[in-house]
């Protein structure tokens, strides 16, 4: 029996997890939500998760049930993400380690999505299509590595969503990605939008700036709703990461497809791949938000992972990086 306990603040979202032999004990998190218009700054979300982090620790070991003395190993994300909320949640796990002398894990946040989803969908070697706010990767597994396929040479989906809703003011509140999917499901009229994808590589910038110049007038002349162009820029950025998937699948002989991160639980991306998936004979592994968004649980199931695997990280070593590569991390813990 191996307990581990997870800390996630890589972003606008501060969580705990706790896992038990891949069964999840406990797994709270708090939200930054920020004014309609506006993004979250790296300083303030620091300051957010600063005030609630020890909240949400005494809320994680009570929802478990568990006491410091039974937790075998600390795991926390070491990147990528924002630097200063990401070294707000360093600073807590090497406190905590210290304070219970516990090993302490080091985890790449985006191989923390891929074993979550791993765990809690039952996939075995999937395609991944790992998209949120600050991340838009496809990844298989080969010879020890979570290789990338593909990614974006610019912005991440999530962040291009995020933006346009921001154009739109709209509400922060559950998160913008969020309300544009409801909007969108309203929308009836397709707007035709620049469609970038690189070869295996994606590019949304193009079509953000696009957007920009021409939200206002289309409002404004009442040519498009704003339920019209979420819509189309739904349809858009998703057919662009259902194309590159399938090349990937293609390209590995897959018949399988796990999509993680925040954008990950939207249904429309999910009703999309899942019927690319179905004309290829193969299936899609996809979660809702309690797994999807960043959680605490997804760290300590790598960590867990990684843990078991013999793999330790020093006091010394125990410090964060805004860019920790997928491709970076020898997976010690798979075939």
């Amino acid at each position: 029996m191996v307990i581990v306990i997870g800390l996630e603040g890589s972003a606008n979202k501060i969580g705990i997890g706790i896992i038990e032999d891949g069964k999840v004990l406990a797994n709270p998190r708090k939200t930054y939500i920020t004014p309609p218009g506006q993004g979250f700054i790296p300083h303030d979300t620091a300051k957010h998760h600063q005030a609630q982090v020890l909240d949400v620790l005494h809320q994680a070991l009570s929802q478990a049930n568990v006491k410091p003395q039974d937790i075998d190993a600390i795991a926390y994300t070491k990147g990528p993400g924002m630097a200063a909320p990401l070294i707000s949640v360093a600073v807590v796990a090497r406190t905590i380690g210290q304070l219970w002398d516990k090993p302490i894990v080091a985890v790449n946040h985006c191989i923390g999505h891929i074993e979550m989803g791993r765990l809690v969908t039952g996939a075995d070697n999937p395609t991944v299509l790992y998209v949120s706010g600050g991340n838009t990767q496809i990844i298989a597994y080969l010879e020890k590595r979570y290789r990338i396929f593909g990614e974006t040479i610019d912005m991440a989906v999530g962040n291009c969503l995020d933006r346009f809703a921001r154009i739109l003011k709209l509400s922060n509140d559950p998160s913008p990605g969020y309300n544009i999917e409801q909007m969108a499901k309203k929308g009836k009229k397709y707007f035709p939008l620049p469609y970038g994808v690189k070869g295996m590589d994606v590019s949304f910038s193009g079509m953000l700036t696009f957007l920009e110049e021409r939200t206002e007038k289309l409002l404004k002349t009442g040519q498009y709703t704003k339920a019209d162009l979420c819509f189309s820029l739904q349809e858009t950025v998703f057919a662009m990461l259902v194309e590159t998937t399938e090349r990937a699948m293609a390209h590995c002989g897959s018949q399988e497809v796990l999509i993680c991160g925040g954008v990950g639980c939207n249904l429309r991306l999910q009703e999309m791949m899942s019927k690319m998936c179905e004309e290829r004979g193969g299936k899609l592994y996809a979660t809702d938000e309690s797994f999807c968004i960043d959680n605490g649980a997804m760290i300590a199931q790598a960590g867990y992972l990684m843990f078991k695997s013999g793999i330790r990280t020093p006091l010394a070593d125990t410090w964060v990086t805004q860019r920790y590569r997928t491709d970076d991390v020898p997976v010690t813990w798979r075939d």
